[in-house]
């Protein structure tokens, strides 16, 4: 069965980098979309970044030139470098996957399979 496992994320000043990753599962990067979400509290859950299955890239208007997806094929690994982060980057990070149209690649709603999340915490 398909397992998501995500590791990395933690407290950082703002200005600060950190690197979040998922181990997958059970499947190849061939047959399935992969993206990240985050959720603040008290907001919806919200796409940062995706990865179709021929490599095109997309991000969230908020995060762009800060955050970087990349996958490693090899290990099965999807990852999201963040830098410059800023306060409103605080929340919990989902890594995503699943066979979803590249136009549906932001809505949580299209994806089964979601990592355990992970905590981020940017301090102003």
């Amino acid at each position: 069965r398909v397992q998501l496992v995500q590791t990395g994320g933690g407290s950082v000043q703002a200005g600060g980098s950190l690197r979040l990753s998922c181990a997958v599962s059970a499947f190849t990067y061939s047959d399935f979309c992969m993206a990240w979400f985050r959720q603040a509290p008290g907001k919806e859950r919200e796409g940062v970044a995706a990865i179709d299955t021929d490599g095109t890239i997309k991000y969230a208007d908020s995060v762009k030139g800060r955050f970087t997806i990349s996958q490693d094929n090899a290990k099965n690994n999807l990852y999201l470098q963040m830098n410059s982060l800023k306060a409103d980057d605080t929340g919990m990070y989902y890594c995503a996957a699943d066979r979803v149209s590249w136009w549906l690649a932001f809505h949580d709603s299209a994806y089964k399979h979601w990592g355990q999340g992970t905590q981020v915490t940017v301090s102003s």
